[in-house]
Order: C-alpha cells, then sequence, then structure tokens
C-alpha cells in the first residue's frame, strides 16, 4: 500500500475518536511503530491537529476540530472521480465545469505524492466524445432549470428528416441520457400527451410565463422503462433467433435501439433472441442483410427463408440483361 494511502488509513482509524496507541496503528496498517510517528510527523506538518499523550491513559488522537474538516479519498475513490468527469464530460453533462471545479478543489488539498499518483493511475484512460452541437450545454441547462421552477417552454423542434421545425409549447418534466443522447422527457400542451423530444434536435427554446405542476415522484428513468416494456409487448407467438458472428458485429446487433430488450444469451460467438413472430418478420429480414455475410442464422428456418428469398430478388433484380 502506498504510503499515502496508509496515513489516510490512519486518520480514518483517528477520526473514530479513540485514543490509539502507536502499537496499534503499526499493527493495524502491518507497518512499525517507526514508521507510524513518520507518519504523524508528516500529517502535523500538512495541519493535522494530531496529539500524542504519555502516561498510563495516553495514545494518539486528534483534535474535535479536525471533525469538520473535508473528506479524505483513497487513490481509487480519486481515480473513480477523475474517471467519472471525463464521460460526464464525452455525455455533454451541463454542469461539466462546475464539476471540474470541484476535482480541482480536491486536488489542491492533495499533497504532491498523492497528486503524482493520481496522475499515474488516471492518464491510461480516455472517453471520446460523440460530435454534438455546441447549443446543446445551454439548451440543458435551460430545460432543467425549467423543470425546477415549473415553467413551460416554446420550443422549436425539428424531426427526423423533416424540412422544417415545428413551434410547440412543453412541460419539461426530466432530463434522460440513453445511447449517447440526450432527451426531454415532456407534456406536450399541443399534443395533450407525454412526449420525448431529443435535445439536439431542439434548434431554440424560450422560457414563457406560463407554470405547470409536475407529476408528483415523476422519474424520466421510469418513464423510458415503461415505454420500452410496452414496445416489448408480444403480437402473436414468440419464437428465438440465435446469430452467429464475429464479436464486434454481435455488438452492433446487441445494442441495437429495439433488438437489446429481447436478447436472452451472449456468447463471443452468439446472440440468443426471444421476440414475436410479427415483429422478427417484419423488421428483422432487411435489418440483418446489411450485416451481409458477417453473420449467420442459426435459428429460426423461416427468419433464414426469407433472408434467402430477399437476397434472391435483389440478385434476380441486378441480372444483366441478355440484350
Amino acid at each position: 500500500m502506498a504510503k499515502w494511502e496508509n496515513m489516510l488509513s490512519m486518520l480514518w482509524m483517528l477520526r473514530s475518536g479513540r485514543k490509539l496507541t502507536a502499537a496499534q496503528i503499526a499493527e493495524s496498517l502491518e507497518t512499525s511503530v517507526r514508521t507510524v510517528y513518520r507518519y504523524i510527523d508528516a500529517l502535523c506538518a500538512s495541519g493535522v491537529p494530531i496529539v500524542a499523550e504519555s502516561g498510563h491513559d495516553g495514545g494518539i488522537r486528534i483534535l474535535e476540530s479536525f471533525k469538520d474538516t473535508p473528506l479524505f479519498f483513497s487513490s481509487v475513490e480519486l481515480k473513480a472521480l477523475m474517471d467519472a468527469f471525463k464521460f460526464a464530460q464525452s455525455a455533454g453533462y451541463p454542469y461539466t465545469e462546475e464539476l471540474e471545479n470541484a476535482l480541482k478543489k480536491v486536488e489542491h488539498g492533495l499533497h504532491e505524492e498523492q497528486r503524482n499518483e493520481l496522475s499515474r493511475q488516471t492518464g491510461g484512460l480516455d472517453v471520446i466524445p460523440p460530435a454534438r452541437p455546441p447549443s446543446i450545454v445551454p439548451m440543458l441547462r435551460e430545460l432543467e432549470q425549467a423543470e425546477k421552477e415549473g415553467r413551460t417552454v416554446r420550443i422549436a423542434y425539428r424531426k427526423a428528416n423533416a424540412e422544417h421545425a415545428d413551434e410547440r409549447e412543453i412541460e419539461p418534466y426530466g432530463l434522460a441520457y440513453d445511447r449517447n443522447l440526450w432527451y426531454a422527457v415532456a407534456f406536450c400542451r399541443q399534443s395533450q400527451a407525454m412526449r420525448t423530444f431529443r435535445v439536439d434536435r431542439i434548434e431554440r427554446l424560450v422560457p414563457t410565463e406560463n407554470r405547470f405542476d409536475k407529476p408528483e415522484g415523476f422519474s424520466a428513468y421510469a418513464y423510458f422503462r415503461e415505454q420500452s416494456e410496452r414496445e416489448r409487448e408480444a403480437d402473436g407467438p414468440m419464437t428465438v433467433i440465435r446469430v452467429e458472428g464475429e464479436p464486434e458485429t454481435l455488438n452492433d446487433i446487441c445494442a441495437h435501439w429495439h433488438l437489446r430488450h429481447y436478447l436472452l444469451e451472449r456468447t463471443d460467438r452468439e446472440a440468443c433472441f426471444r421476440l414475436d413472430v410479427s415483429t422478427m418478420n417484419k423488421y428483422l429480414p432487411k435489418y440483418l442483410m446489411t450485416f451481409g455475410t458477417d453473420i449467420r442464422i442459426r435459428e429460426p428456418q423461416e427468419l433464414k427463408r426469407r433472408i434467402r428469398d430477399m437476397a434472391y430478388e435483389i440478385a434476380k433484380a441486378y441480372e444483366e440483361n441478355p440484350d
């Protein structure tokens, strides 16, 4: 264990308020009494009020004032905080700047050995962010503020493949992050129904003076889960689908926005799904054909037949004319 981690462990022992002897601390840390005294000198030099009392009822303790000091973190805890910041930054988290400032305050309280250890541990992980419009961060802040204040917002929202954005007034109930995209879950006053809006498709947002009351206990996560369960309702008999392929290709199939809900089992070379026959016949042949020979359908026979027939029709359409 690193020296500063031992010192941190000793601090937590002393924060309990009990008096401990150097021998007791040394036994707990599996080190020597001499080393314990070196730790005490280092901590005192850092401003930690440690008192060593001699005599029958003596021992080592920390003054009561130290209880008001900030929390201390282990090296793994610090690494987790720094790595979490990288993921938050990649996701477009709207308070990344504030989070970074908070972490700088934590780093400022570390001594040189801790900072060097933290740099060594966090230097090997990077998170590559996807491309996002620059307006998404202020948009997320405004939506969250509107949710807190119970204030409606008027948005210009462009649906996929639409030429123009539609104007609508919504009551934002919460934000959700799913598959690298941010969504606003809101009640749309035009349609008088709950809707989800991709935040990157909101071209303009203007707060209004209109107010709303959010349903008590509303959870954007619970709403998404409920919608997924509705989409998974079986339409007719169910069937098992087994797809064989390379791990990277199977990763893409298993991450499909709809198929991922039906995954039963996954190995390096095979993925097993269970869904209704109607959905399988309607969507899967065309979708799975896009993977070409990178995958092979093991079952059911009906799906294999449909893909084979579709491939035959495509090949036939591209046959050269005799003339």
